[in-house]
């Protein structure tokens, strides 16, 4: 990590609206002195490496996760179980994982009224075009 990529984060979506960003407790690392306290966004917390050890410079709130935020975890989640789903038995990952299927297997094929089949759902750390940009408003 340079400095520039820590001033770039800065625009991350998930950064200008901190609601969409995910876990408790969130951190930057970098080496030590190039990031300052008063430049982290509210509550996180500071890691810096220096001669080969991690030290906690600045500890995080322990309270960030947000109704939003829990929301993108586990669409992160669902994504990251795809991706394995893909590189070993799609079927049978699919079928004890994805209750949505299950739900629409159920259903005679059909999601119930409200449920949002896998590949349909909004996921913004998937969608390049969410967090490649910068961020406006």
């Amino acid at each position: 990590m340079s400095r520039a990529d820590f001033l770039a984060d800065r625009t991350k979506a998930w950064r200008v609206k901190p609601e969409l960003g995910v876990g408790c407790e969130r951190f930057y690392l970098g080496p030590a002195g190039m990031i300052r306290k008063d430049e982290l966004p509210a509550g996180w917390g500071l890691l810096a490496w220096k001669a080969r050890r991690v030290e906690i410079v600045k500890a995080a709130k322990k309270n960030l996760r947000s109704e939003k935020g829990f929301a993108c975890e586990m669409n992160l989640l669902l994504a990251s179980l795809r991706r394995v789903e893909i590189r070993i038995e799609p079927q049978t990952i699919t079928d004890f994982l994805k209750w949505q299927n299950r739900m629409a297997e159920y259903n005679g094929g059909r999601a119930p009224k409200g449920v949002v089949v896998p590949g349909a759902e909004e996921n913004l750390y998937l969608d390049s075009t969410e967090y490649l940009a910068p961020a406006t408003e």
